[in-house]
């Protein structure tokens, strides 16, 4: 055994029906430092951390804490350890203050064991204080941005004595900004409070900025183990990943407009804020709507396809006067699609199989062909999809519950990919997907486009925008803020797209 490590994983085996999660995979944390854990989606990390945090129990293997064999048989277990997770999703009690939340484990209690409320403000304020983070301990938590409930996340693993914090996907949802804050405070963390950190993600630019060692898991092994990040670049990096070089998706050819306008949004209000929004699609176009966290373009999405209202204004199909009330009128009538942000709570059916959740969208299509539907009429329907995308699942009637996040996101894009549609929004389409199924992916947009599906693409990736949008339309507090012709140059759209966001 080595003091010089806070964690060691050695030779840890997970197998559940079907699939062997992890096989033989090792991982060491050096006490103080920022250690990567990356792979594709399905390589094995989400059940390493089910591990770590006492989730899963590991059909072999040992994990070691400071010199310490242990077993971890729940996540009390692990957080007596001192080892606490933030998830990519957020595990806050939203109607709770943020004291609340921060001491929700060892609430202080006044003489008459009541909980009391002056202590809690004061004990979790220290916490808050610690990071630097100007944030009220009486603040109730949903008032709250995605990214400071973060960091009250992170205050919470603290306030636990936590000091090794594992960090699922922890900027998929928050600003770049917000994203250096967050770094700036884990460098912090680990310098000042003694904190070891494992950091999970897919974007690579990230890992090679924050992080001090990397370890790769492909296919529930180890492709390199505690390797320096220093020793390697992005292309090493990559192939260690997926087994091969990483294939650069060319931009799209410059989009000749057709002047076939497929959908108008005329002088555009919401029931959520937006004011006056104008804004046209072409046929075949991929029309990028950029923004910062919080601009309003999801909610646009979500009102234009019927989920949420449109208090006055004009939508026109096809020089048609529409308008839409459900997302499932949306795709059935007008033949309108949405890939929605948050995959698990509105993509998904979480407690069906795979094949029922990538049917979903072809159902009524299929009926007026037959009588009668059956998996074997669906899944030749579904399955292609499913294998482009290289989900990896026993078979289609794995419960979408029991696959990775990432392979879960690939069914709730199969799905629509499925449904045909000649307009497609596409939020967010490649957050917590693996480096080669987003190249997939791009090319998978591109290739709609020329056959003349017309997308909508929202992301807060720009080199993912400037690389496939053919226009993108800058948003900002629930308006429009400008709009430009995409010629494909970073450097150019990119300070014309912040010169929108910071006028």
């Amino acid at each position: 055994m080595n003091s010089e490590y806070c964690l060691e994983i050695n030779n840890s085996n997970k197998t559940f029906p079907g699939v062997k999660a992890l096989d033989n995979a090792n991982f060491k944390l050096k006490k103080g430092s920022i250690h990567a854990l990356v792979g594709e989606n399905g390589a094995g990390k989400s059940t390493l951390i089910k591990i770590l945090t006492g989730v899963y129990k590991p059909d072999s293997g040992e994990i070691i804490i400071n010199d310490e064999k242990i077993n971890l048989n729940s996540p009390n277990d692990a957080i007596l350890k001192g080892i606490s997770v933030v998830h990519q999703e957020r595990n806050l009690i939203g109607r709770f203050s943020v004291g609340e939340n921060l001491m929700l484990n060892n609430l202080p209690k006044n003489s008459l064991n009541l909980i009391d409320y002056n202590e809690v403000f004061k004990q979790s304020k220290k916490w808050l204080d610690i990071l630097d983070l100007d944030i009220s301990p009486e603040t109730i938590v949903s008032d709250l941005t995605v990214a400071k409930m973060q960091l009250c996340e992170i205050a919470k693993a603290l306030s636990m004595e936590s000091k090794i914090l594992l960090l699922d996907e922890p900027t998929s949802s928050i600003s770049p900004q917000d994203a250096n804050n967050l770094f700036k405070l884990l460098k912090k963390i680990v310098s000042e409070e003694g904190v070891s950190v494992v950091f999970v993600s897919h974007k690579l630019e990230e890992v090679f900025q924050i992080c001090d060692y990397v370890t790769v898991l492909r296919d529930g092994k180890n492709a390199c183990e505690s390797e320096k990040i220093e020793t390697l670049d992005r292309k090493q990096l990559v192939k260690l990943m997926i087994g091969r070089e990483e294939q650069v998706v060319k931009s799209k050819k410059l989009f000749e407009n057709n002047k076939n306008k497929i959908l108008e949004l005329e002088n555009i209000n919401t029931y959520l804020g937006h004011k006056s929004i104008n804004l046209s699609l072409y046929k075949g176009e991929i029309l990028g709507l950029y923004g910062l966290v919080g601009a309003g373009r999801t909610e646009l999405a979500k009102s234009i396809v019927g989920i949420e209202k449109i208090i006055s204004g004009n939508l026109k199909l096809n020089s048609k006067s529409i308008k839409i009330h459900s997302a499932k009128e949306a795709l059935e009538k007008y033949k309108i699609g949405y890939i929605s942000e948050d995959r698990k709570k509105e993509g998904l059916i979480l407690m069906h199989n795979v094949l029922d959740n990538t049917g979903i969208t072809v159902w009524s299509q299929l009926k007026r062909f037959f009588n009668f539907l059956n998996d074997s009429t669906i899944g030749k329907k579904v399955t292609p999809y499913i294998q482009k995308l290289e989900v990896k699942t026993p078979s289609n009637y794995q419960l979408v519950s029991n696959l990775s996040g990432g392979n879960q996101q690939k069914i709730s894009v199969a799905k629509w990919l499925a449904a045909g549609t000649d307009i497609l929004f596409i939020d967010e389409p490649t957050v917590g997907i693996d480096v080669k199924t987003k190249g997939y992916l791009h090319e998978l947009i591109i290739d709609l486009s020329k056959s003349g599906t017309s997308i909508v693409l929202i992301s807060s990736d720009m080199p993912e925008m400037i690389s496939l949008a053919d226009r993108i339309i800058v948003m900002k507090n629930f308006i429009i803020k400008g709009e430009k012709n995409n010629d494909h140059n970073y450097q150019s759209m990119s300070s014309s797209i912040m010169e929108f966001i910071h006028d």
